[in-house]
């Protein structure tokens, strides 16, 4: 598989990150769909939540399994991508599209630095595919 959007960072728990101004819109990527197979239920946090990096915001269950969303930088939230609670094969048919999970105020700008470029997350994909 490769082809991850360029424009956007990513982490090594498969979440992605687009950065618009001071807010950044968080979803998951096409290989963590393919991983959970048809995505049945998304819960998300409430707006005005304060998240913090590494630690889980949220839940995806698919008929596979149940995985947690681990928060990709830290913040707050401002949206929530309400139309997965009655849509939640969104995520599968346009992860990076309408299947986007939050969007958020970053508490510390520096810290998408820490993030993968596409190429460096395709890496980190294929590695952890063997």
């Amino acid at each position: 598989m490769s082809g991850y959007p360029t424009e956007l960072r990513y982490t090594r728990d498969h979440e992605w990150t687009r950065v618009e101004g001071d807010v950044v819109t968080v979803g998951v990527t096409a290989f963590a769909v393919e991983q959970l197979g048809d995505v049945t239920l998304v819960d998300l946090p409430a707006k005005g939540k304060t998240i913090e990096t590494g630690k889980p915001f949220g839940v995806v269950e698919s008929v596979k399994s149940v995985s947690d969303l681990f928060a990709p930088l830290s913040g707050q939230i401002v949206d929530v991508n309400t139309a997965l609670a009655d849509h939640p094969e969104h995520v599968n048919e346009e992860p990076y599209g309408k299947g986007w999970m939050v969007k958020m105020k970053v508490s510390d700008p520096g810290q998408l630095s820490e993030l993968l470029d596409a190429a460096a997350y395709e890496k980190h994909v294929e590695a952890s595919s063997h």
